[in-house]
């Protein structure tokens, strides 16, 4: 089934998240080899693409997971976790229905 993983950042993140990036994009790459990620990215803090020094206000993760309690071991062991990017990661069930 699919779930819905929303980071929410803290204040002041934006360094420990780029320290972080690349075991966090290790982990979404894992899942893309496995066909089972959906989608995956950040959330900028402010309406532009490049959000610059202002950051971003924390990330969405649609993927495959066994259960609710397999996709949120997989999320609070995310990298952004443990470098304390994420003040709060929600998990819950998703259901596509287009495209």
């Amino acid at each position: 089934m699919w779930y819905v993983i929303e980071g929410y950042d803290g204040e002041d993140v934006l360094a420990a998240r780029l320290q972080a990036r690349a075991a966090h994009l290790q982990r979404l790459q894992t899942l893309l080899d496995q066909g089972r990620l959906l989608l995956a990215g950040p959330c900028p803090a402010v309406d532009a693409e490049d959000p610059g020094p202002a950051g971003f206000s924390g990330s969405v993760v649609i993927a495959s997971f066994e259960d609710l309690g397999a996709a949120r071991a997989w999320a609070e062991a995310d990298p952004y976790v443990a470098a304390g990017v994420y003040m709060r990661v929600d998990v819950r069930p998703f259901r596509k229905v287009l495209p």
